[in-house]
């Protein structure tokens, strides 16, 4: 009985009612109406701070809402215009290693699509897992691999509301071709295109850096980033068919030789955000302009 009941938990879902009791809520108390959401990585909170018109709704004020507990994370929902288009933008994210359950990690993705968002851009702070990556590039992120998935940890689990989405969806184009496609233009006008990378990102459960034997197994699965996000997001936004854009600042090389004195740790992880905020700011805001 324990063992079912450790399950059940893991697996609770909330109900259609409370998340439009959330969106609605919402919807009383800004006139913004967004078509795109943005999640913002550690240290990627900035990118909220481009936003006009504001409306800025702390988490713990919003019904049903998590809050966030990782520095690096204001925990706040930013309402507003860049470039002319209406956002939503998520100052902070939610993540397993909190110890929230992986349906609440993603509790946010179904507001939005009850909000009338049609595009979810993620971002995400991750380690370098290609040796051809440097500490700063942007990631354009073509694929993942979903390491909680494989042992039962996927926010799709339980019931399957239908007018969510459907109970088997398809992940194959998890991340959009065409949005893919814009960010290489956008990141060769802005000059960005130096830096930019495309690969596979990785999701770990967290909150530890990888061994050097992990990191060595994750190169060999043909992973090219790895961190502790994201992905749940991603799952729920195609289930709900919204269009994804992921992008990863790669902002440690991963530890793969036991001689090495090189330790990740999360004070490097902002610091290097910090130094290439603004060239993703820039990206992501004339990104925003074609969508």
């Amino acid at each position: 009985m324990e063992a079912a009941s450790s399950f059940s938990s893991q697996c609770s879902t909330y109900s259609y009612e409370e998340y439009k009791e959330t969106a609605d809520w919402l919807l009383a108390h800004t006139e913004q109406r967004p078509k795109v959401a943005i999640i913002c990585g550690s240290g990627l909170g900035g990118l909220g701070e481009l936003l006009g018109d504001r409306n800025v709704f702390q988490y713990k004020d919003i019904p049903h809402f998590p809050t966030s507990t990782v520095p690096g994370h204001a925990g706040q929902l930013v309402f507003g215009k860049l470039q002319g288009r209406e956002c939503v933008c998520m100052q902070g994210r939610f993540h397993f290693y909190e110890g929230y359950n992986i349906q609440t990690v993603t509790y946010p993705v179904r507001v939005f699509y009850l909000l009338g968002v049609e595009t979810l851009i993620v971002t995400n702070a991750a380690g370098g897992l290609n040796g051809c990556y440097e500490v700063g590039d942007i990631m354009l992120i073509k694929d993942h691999i979903n390491m909680p998935g494989f042992a039962g940890q996927n926010p799709l689990c339980g019931h399957n509301d239908d007018r969510f989405g459907v109970r088997f969806p398809c992940m194959s184009d998890a991340y959009d071709r065409e949005l893919g496609a814009l960010v290489k233009q956008t990141a060769k006008e802005q000059g960005c295109d130096s830096f930019l990378q495309e690969g596979v990102y990785c999701m770990l459960a967290g909150p530890t850096y990888e061994t050097v034997a992990e990191c060595r197994a994750l190169q060999m699965l043909g992973a090219d980033a790895v961190g502790m996000s994201t992905v749940p997001e991603v799952l729920v936004a195609r289930h709900c068919g919204l269009r994804v854009l992921g992008l990863s600042l790669i902002t440690n090389k991963v530890v793969t030789e036991y001689d090495s004195t090189e330790r990740a740790n999360h004070e490097e992880v902002l610091k290097t955000t910090e130094r290439r905020t603004l060239d993703l700011q820039r990206l992501v805001s004339h990104l925003i302009t074609n969508i």
